[in-house]
């Protein structure tokens, strides 16, 4: 009999992670249509061939309320391409490529495409972390990881039209396939981690990270086999092809690989050393305490400071590709600032980063704090969705 390529999946991880599922997906279109019923709107801002959805009454508001933002770039570029006069480059392809193939097949539903390509990965992904956490911690953490993750206050992105769920979903089972040593299937689902956000790059870090941790700990177990380390090594860098395909595509098709970097200063974000952007974006979170407006960067400051305090925990108890794993999703963001909010988007990326949920599943241990983390995040996810879906600048 052929070796399963994954374990078999246990049927109480799949019910755990779709009743959460259900509850917070349930809850977020509740809220969507509760914010058009409450508040005056701000209209959308659409983008070059996708204009963002007029605000008028009705029950549709539940799904079509998370299309603006980001949203409209990846529905456009489904649905009709790149284009190679607009910032659509930034934007990496395996998402939307995704759209345009389920849209197709629904007959032009673009936006219910879109729904379904996120959901359907962040449900697989909660699955997969519940699995990878239950095999590293145990199975009182896994609920506690997949819970906080869905109730995070940036979690919004892994319920809207986000890339960020196919990301979760490629990137824990690409750590998942890594730890089980199915190393060339790690390497695979890294590049497509690669092809889906520019951050994916960093796996290659990651999955070096432990190629090199297994290598010496089977050659003090006296089990080291040149072959299989090379095999895993070289695995390993395959994320870095996938980013280097897109970066070629671009090369081939206007002559200008570097384009999807470029756009980023078109988005307003350049580049910026790490402890610049940590320096004014704490100073901007201070300052904006109390100031209309100012709780934005509070707001950012507020949750940075959640993860570095959870990097922290991961790098003294975590393996080490996942405390390289929990860095480099807080430290890549930095390289890049936005004049006038440091670290504008940099919590959402966070999300992503699924060792920092170990953390707080950590903190969660005593059942108070179970408790009190339940409701500051469920609140704060509640806050960031209402303003989300009102067209305000979050994130």
């Amino acid at each position: 009999m052929p070796r399963r390529l994954l374990p078999a999946l246990p049927w109480a991880a799949v019910q755990y992670c779709l009743i959460v599922f259900v509850a917070v997906r349930l809850a977020m279109f509740v809220i969507a249509l509760m914010t058009y019923s409450l508040i005056d709107l701000h209209q959308a801002i659409g983008v070059p061939g996708w204009p963002a959805p007029p605000v008028t009454p009705g029950w549709h508001n539940a799904i079509t309320g998370w299309e603006h933002s980001d949203t409209l770039w990846f529905l456009r570029i489904g649905s009709s391409g790149y284009r190679d006069d607009d910032q659509s480059a930034a934007f990496f392809p395996l998402y939307p490529t995704a759209i345009h193939v389920v849209g197709v097949a629904l007959g032009g539903h673009w936006l219910l495409a879109a729904f379904l390509v996120s959901n359907g990965a962040l449900l697989a992904g909660m699955v997969l972390l519940y699995r990878l956490t239950e095999s590293e911690y145990g199975a009182a953490r896994a609920r506690r990881s997949v819970l906080y993750l869905c109730l995070f206050p940036t979690a919004l992105f892994l319920f809207a039209p986000y890339s960020e769920p196919v990301f979760l979903l490629l990137a824990v089972g690409s750590v998942l396939c890594a730890r089980r040593r199915r190393w060339l299937l790690a390497g695979a689902l890294g590049a497509g981690a690669a092809l889906t956000r520019s951050i994916g790059v960093v796996l290659v870090l990651v999955l070096a990270t432990e190629a090199l941790h297994q290598l010496l700990a089977d050659r003090a177990a006296e089990r080291w086999r040149p072959l299989g380390s090379l095999r895993a090594l070289a695995s390993s860098l395959l994320p870095a092809a996938g980013t280097a395909g897109y970066l070629l595509w671009w090369e081939y098709q206007i002559g200008d690989w570097k384009r999807p970097i470029s756009q980023q200063s078109a988005w307003g974000r350049d580049f910026s050393w790490p402890w610049d952007t940590v320096r004014q974006g704490t100073s901007a979170g201070l300052r904006g305490v109390g100031h209309v407006g100012g709780g934005y960067m509070t707001i950012d400051l507020l949750l940075m400071a959640v993860a570095v305090a959870a990097c922290v925990w991961v790098s003294v108890r975590c393996r080490p590709l996942y405390a390289v794993y929990a860095w480099a999703s807080l430290l890549f963001p930095l390289f890049s600032m936005w004049d006038g909010r440091p670290f504008m988007s940099n919590p959402r990326f966070l999300v992503t980063a699924f060792p920092l949920f170990w953390a707080i599943a950590a903190l969660g241990d005593r059942w108070r704090a179970h408790q009190a983390l339940v409701a500051l995040s469920a609140g704060g996810l509640t806050l960031l969705s209402v303003l989300a879906v009102a067209s305000y600048p979050i994130f």
